[in-house]
């Protein structure tokens, strides 16, 4: 089953891409995806000063700065990955390096 991995957290303590990529435990996540062969796609969002907001309301276009919602933490990226079961899933989710300091939510892609 699919599930995507949305990775929230708070961007005022969010590290740089270069602090990521140089965090061991951020690369020992990444090989454990590879071994398991579950990773379908992967992407880290910018920050949520360059989001765009589109609400159609009445037949009426309406588009704001910022997010959709009102909140200290926000989507910071997204990974797709292929689990045997959801149990599975949480185990890749409690691995990822964002899980200590902000939170991954958990979604079935609906196939």
């Amino acid at each position: 089953m699919k599930y995507v991995l949305l990775i929230c957290d708070d961007e005022t303590v969010s590290p740089s891409n270069e602090e990521i990529e140089a965090d061991p435990v951020h690369q020992a996540w990444v090989a454990d995806l590879e071994r398991r062969g579950a990773r379908l796609v992967g992407a880290r969002l910018r920050p949520v000063v360059d989001a765009t907001t589109v609400r159609v309301r009445d037949g009426e276009t309406l588009v704001s700065d910022g997010p959709f919602a009102e909140t200290k933490d926000f989507v910071g990226g997204f990974v797709i990955v292929e689990c045997a079961d959801l149990d599975e899933a949480i185990e890749i989710a409690a691995g990822h390096p964002y899980a200590r300091w902000g939170g991954v939510e958990i979604r079935p892609v609906w196939e």
